[in-house]
């Protein structure tokens, strides 16, 4: 059990590390915060909260195992090689994807609610 309970600590660590380490991490927090700001502002429904929720936690998931590979790449790499580049640029791929299919999904979101708010000023 002891354990276990240990294991939490290790991955409390290595988010604290990632958070407050990686600038694009940074980056990451600020829109989220945005994006639960835009959501209490807009009040939008349990679905939308989350397709948000599970946005933000995919963005951050992945922009933390990117980092992991990262590390260990480099490790195992300390030199540049091809192939280490090649797993570090699949590895940021897989978080710009995450990140572009998030902006999607908010715009899907927010762009129907700002649109219901400004459509009487463009009549």
């Amino acid at each position: 059990m002891k354990k276990r309970i240990r294991s939490f600590g290790y991955a409390g660590k290595g988010m604290r590390v990632v958070f407050t380490t990686e600038p694009n991490m940074k980056i990451h927090i600020v829109i989220a915060i945005l994006v639960i700001v835009f959501g209490f502002l807009f009040s939008i429904s349990i679905s939308e909260w989350i397709m948000c929720l599970l946005c933000i936690g995919l963005v951050f998931g992945m922009e933390m195992m990117n980092t992991a590979i990262e590390n260990v790449v480099d490790l195992a790499s300390p030199k540049l090689h091809p192939l280490a580049g090649k797993a570090k640029d699949i590895a940021a791929g897989a978080v710009l994807l995450c990140a572009i299919i998030s902006v999607i999904i908010g715009l899907l979101i927010f762009v129907p609610k700002v649109w219901y708010i400004l459509a009487p000023y463009f009549q």
